[in-house]
């Protein structure tokens, strides 16, 4: 009989936020997510009785739905916004939601540059199936089926991170070509960084009021340190 881990965590949490954000976004062949289930191989995660439950991969599983956060110091924060905080009051307990397999997320945000949520997943879901999402794997190969550019920045991160030229969540990806600040930023945050911000991402400016990028950074200095989450609210809502 397989354990089941039960993985507690910081009140608010916004689980059914989070887990449809997750299943827009999620990679056909690899996940598959209803109602109130993820799941990934072997791995199904749920939430019951004011915790989220496991059958594996615990650690993963905490990275993924971002069960570490500090709810009280996010909203203490942000709820001094007055563009942010009706959002937050919608979703209190908003997460940021993180990376299964951090140069699995690298190519999501690559093949995600200035194309819909709906199409990344296809093109995604094409990639997994022809080749899996390894670095070692995309190392070699040039992926067919979209702009000629980009899938070569995807093989050059793969060939960097194989190199250990690259080690995601440390070095300077904008240091590589066909990765910029926006790119860079996402993978940041999903890795981790709660202070990282792609204020470049024009549904971000657009739901801020139509903010330039200079004018949007301006505005989430004082969502500092957790300007990740501020992203997310205006993502979600």
């Amino acid at each position: 009989m397989m354990a089941i881990m039960r993985l507690p965590y910081r009140t608010p949490f916004d689980w059914n936020g989070l887990l449809t954000w997750l299943g827009a976004r999620a990679i056909p062949g690899i996940e598959v997510i209803d109602s109130n289930t993820y799941m990934r191989g072997r791995v199904r995660v749920w939430h019951e009785h004011d915790a989220v439950h496991a059958t594996r991969d615990a650690q993963r599983v905490r990275r993924v739905f971002d069960l570490d956060a500090d709810p009280a110091a996010i909203h203490a924060t942000l709820l001094r916004d007055r563009m942010l905080a009706p959002l937050l009051r919608n979703r209190p307990g908003v997460r940021v939601a993180g990376a299964w397999d951090p140069f699995e997320l690298a190519v999501r945000a690559i093949v995600g540059q200035q194309v819909s949520v709906a199409g990344a997943r296809t093109i995604l879901g094409r990639i997994a199936a022809a080749h899996t999402l390894t670095p070692e794997r995309l190392a070699e190969v040039t992926v067919e089926g979209m702009p000629r550019k980009r899938a070569e920045t995807i093989r050059n991160l793969a060939r960097a991170v194989v190199s250990r030229e690259v080690i995601l969540g440390e070095s300077d990806l904008t240091q590589l070509p066909g990765i910029g600040p926006w790119t860079a930023s996402y993978i940041a945050m999903r890795l981790g960084d709660a202070d990282a911000f792609p204020a470049g991402d024009l549904i971000l400016r657009r739901k801020a009021g139509n903010l330039s990028e200079r004018e949007l950074l301006k505005r989430a200095e004082a969502w500092r340190p957790f300007r990740a989450y501020g992203a997310m609210l205006l993502w979600m809502g």
